[in-house]
């Protein structure tokens, strides 16, 4: 019985498989730095190196670049790629506040002008991803966020994006099933039971609650009203 459990448990570590060794980023920038030299780029490398990478891993590989070759990585890349492939990549090195702070101001471009783009982003992430968004974006662009999104958006549109980029909310899971059950009352009455709609209501709401508040909200409304709070948006 001993033998068939020692073979057993020798069977089980054979079929055992080793976590690869983390990429070398040292290693990654002179892959990189090689792929780039001569006629042409290699894409397809720099592609392979940087789409299995992490976001922590690109930054270190961005790092090891600048210090062996006095150049940044995001501006080589930028003169050897083009098109969407450049595009894809430059972002894909980025952070992801740093992403974030690139598409949005593009999106908030009077050439590129994309406010569904634009609120998308802003509008799904968290308080502390929007504060650390807003300082890259004046970091990279040397114009507050709010000032783009004054210029480029108007009416309730702005005041909504304004408030969500401005106004902090609580982002634990908590809620007070009191504050629910009076917010989904207000946000009735501020539609349905309304001829036209309050629109201050429904952005004072959305904007100062947390997530998990306005689930429970949305819950709420269905039970109380019968029908769906997302479909009246």
């Amino acid at each position: 019985a001993g033998g068939g459990s020692a073979h057993r448990t020798r069977s089980a570590m054979a079929s055992l498989t080793l976590p690869p060794a983390p990429p070398n980023p040292r290693q990654d920038a002179i892959d990189l730095h090689k792929a780039f030299k001569g006629f042409g780029c290699d894409s397809t490398t720099v592609s392979n190196i940087l789409s299995h990478r992490d976001s922590m891993q690109r930054g270190y590989i961005q790092q090891e670049y600048k210090t062996m070759y006095s150049e940044e990585l995001s501006h080589r890349i930028s003169s050897e790629l083009s098109g969407n492939h450049k595009k894809a990549l430059s972002l894909w090195i980025l952070d992801p506040a740093g992403r974030d702070a690139t598409v949005l101001k593009e999106a908030l471009s009077a050439e590129s002008l994309d406010l569904k783009a634009a609120t998308d982003i802003i509008c799904s992430r968290t308080p502390s991803q929007l504060q650390i968004m807003k300082q890259t974006y004046y970091a990279k662009f040397g114009t507050y966020l709010e000032h783009d999104i004054s210029q480029q958006a108007s009416g309730d549109h702005q005041k909504i994006l304004l408030a969500y980029v401005g106004i902090p909310r609580y982002e634990g899971p908590e809620v007070d099933p009191t504050i629910v059950t009076h917010d989904a009352k207000d946000l009735y009455k501020a539609g349905e039971k309304k001829l036209g709609t309050d629109e201050k209501t429904f952005i004072r709401i959305f904007t100062e609650r947390s997530w998990a508040h306005m689930a429970a909200v949305a819950s709420a409304y269905r039970h109380m009203y019968d029908r769906s709070l997302q479909k009246r948006l």
